[in-house]
């Protein structure tokens, strides 16, 4: 019986018993040694001291008080050490002057500690912040910013030294009328060596500070509580293409992105779907199909997500789409999707079965218990360097703490949830086994991961509503080997975006791809992490965007490589 085969019979014989998660006594002896992490929320005594505020109305909710709260990783200053930054909403009230929220870049001390410099690197901004993402657009050494807001978007250049400057004039991104702009991510999707931009959109902008009474679907009774967008006029995305020359010019309509219908739209998440060398874009939509925009290669897109079996779930029922995340998750050459969902609903498990097609395998894989929680940022990542991608997923409350106690659900429902990957095809939730960290309840949004303290262990920073940061660092470290990758492209894109690595080790093959973008509207480190399990050494084949590929053989384990086209390795470091 064939792997897909065996997937149909099993969720047609035993659906009822695999909506329940696996028990960790099926599988942990299975795996010699049993190993769990033990994570700690270091965030306030690593110097994370801010707190994001969204606030909405005592009486009346908004919809605008719900959303936002993206996070990035990305290495600002170039000193090889990954800083934070975290976006910051606003609220329905008047601030004390020099209170008011603002978005905060933190600086990697390189001592397991933070310091705020906002204000000195000129990014203090006011405003309903949404997402974020990073590239380096122009190709001179330095990542740049890209933050979404609710209304307009900014685009900061980074000067290169320790500062930014606001480019979103003069770049052209300057948009002329307000959006309610959520997820972005930069992705060469011409291969022309230069970065584009893709942003999505949510409900059409009246609608974000509207009393939600005024909504035509309640006709004109009011709603104890947030009934969702169903009813409301829906957006479009966007797509920006880089003319080389630090400017971009909308090709929405011309690229065919404008064509999808409307949608309420939160997080894209970029990657080859189809292998043919040509980046995608996945589009996680809240209550209408997500999309999936098909790379034709002539500088145009085709919609075909529900052709590719990833706009419903596997009932074709639309979903409250929130987050995404895709990697090889099985080892089978192709990229997969994870895409979380509002409460009630289970996240969504799509496995790539060729050429761009899918199968809804979240119930037979173990996710389909998963259902109490309002579900955002997402990642695959491999907590325990087996080689097998796990799944973290950050939940959080819609309602954020202090807009009312009758808003807000049951503390157990916004938990961190960690689901194992067991043998490729199986998931089982750890979440009690992992330390104090994911005890704790917090109403998150976006996360981001990254190898913060360059230790060759992935640690991770969750923004929480009206609360501070998380930062949560693994206090028992795998016994695994490792191998961390980062890129730099010459032909391709400086920040190497959209190129693919795949590892060959401990008998098995892994997938990334640099990308801009995902999670929940937020930014992973643009460096690859790979756990080599037993392995102390890899094969490792690097598939530049550009279209040429190298092949290195016996790169040593425990080490942070760096990567350049035409040369090979230029530098590499054990930790």
């Amino acid at each position: 019986m064939n792997r897909r085969r065996w997937l149909k019979s099993i969720a047609t014989a035993a659906a009822g018993c695999l909506l329940r998660p696996f028990p960790v006594e099926a599988f942990s002896a299975s795996v010699p040694p049993a190993y769990f992490p033990k994570y700690l929320d270091v965030g306030r005594e690593a110097g994370l001291l801010a707190k994001t505020v969204l606030v909405g109305h005592e009486s009346k909710d908004f919809l605008l008080s719900t959303t936002g709260g993206g996070i990035a990783l990305f290495d600002y200053d170039n000193d090889g050490w990954l800083d934070i930054f975290v976006v910051n909403g606003w609220g329905l009230k008047d601030f004390p002057k020099g209170e008011e929220p603002t978005n905060h870049l933190y600086k990697n001390n390189r001592n397991g500690t933070f310091s705020d410099v906002t204000e000195k690197a000129g990014l203090v901004w006011h405003g309903w912040g949404q997402g974020v993402c990073v590239g380096d657009y122009d190709n001179d050494g330095n990542v740049d910013l890209f933050v979404t807001y609710y209304g307009k978007n900014v685009l900061y250049h980074n000067n290169g030294n320790g500062t930014f400057s606001d480019a979103t004039r003069e770049s052209g991104l300057m948009q002329a009328e307000d959006h309610w702009n959520t997820g972005a991510a930069f992705v060469d999707y011409n291969r022309d060596g230069h970065l584009d931009l893709f942003v999505s959109n949510y409900v059409d902008y009246e609608y974000g500070l509207k009393f939600y009474e005024s909504n035509p679907a309640l006709m004109g009774e009011q709603s104890p509580v947030i009934y969702g967008v169903a009813g409301l006029k829906g957006t479009r995305n966007f797509l920006y293409r880089n003319n080389g020359n630090g400017t971009f010019t909308d090709v929405s309509d011309a690229a065919g992105i404008g064509k999808a219908g409307l949608t309420y739209g939160f997080t894209p998440c970029v990657g080859d779907y189809d292998n043919d060398g040509w980046p995608d874009i996945y589009v996680a939509d809240d209550s209408t199909p997500s999309l999936l925009f098909m790379n034709n290669r002539n500088g145009t897109f085709r919609e075909g997500g529900m052709l590719a079996g990833v706009a419903f779930d596997a009932n074709g029922r639309t979903q409250g789409g929130m987050g995404a995340d895709s990697v090889d998750y099985d080892g089978d050459g192709w990229l997969d999707i994870i895409k979380t969902n509002f409460s009630d609903e289970m996240p969504s498990l799509y496995h790539n079965e060729g050429k761009g097609f899918f199968t809804d395998v979240t119930v037979p894989a173990g996710l389909g218990g998963e259902t109490t929680s309002v579900k955002w940022g997402a990642g695959f990542v491999d907590f325990d360097d087996d080689s097998r991608p796990d799944i973290l997923i950050v939940s959080g409350s819609i309602y954020p703490p202090g807009t009312g106690v009758r808003h807000q659900l049951p503390k157990t429902d916004s938990k961190m949830i960690l689901m194992r990957n067991i043998d490729g095809n199986r998931f089982a939730n750890v979440s009690d086994h992992v330390g104090p960290a994911f005890a704790e309840s917090r109403c998150g949004r976006g996360v981001a991961f990254g190898d913060i303290f360059n230790k060759g262990h992935t640690a991770f920073v969750v923004n929480n509503m009206n609360d501070y940061p998380s930062l949560l660092r693994n206090q028992s470290p795998p016994p695994n080997a490792w191998l961390l990758v980062k890129l730099l492209g010459t032909k391709t894109n400086r920040s190497a975006i959209g190129t693919r690595v795949v590892v060959d080790a401990n008998n098995r093959r892994q997938i990334q791809e640099v990308r801009s973008g995902g999670s929940f509207c937020s930014q992973n480190d643009l460096r690859l992490h790979f756990g080599l399990g037993a392995a102390r050494d890899a094969r490792v084949q690097v598939r530049w965007l550009g279209g040429t590929e190298e092949t290195l053989e016996h790169v040593p384990g425990n080490r942070f490589v760096v990567i350049q086209e035409g040369k090979g390795i230029v530098s590499q470091e054990a930790f």
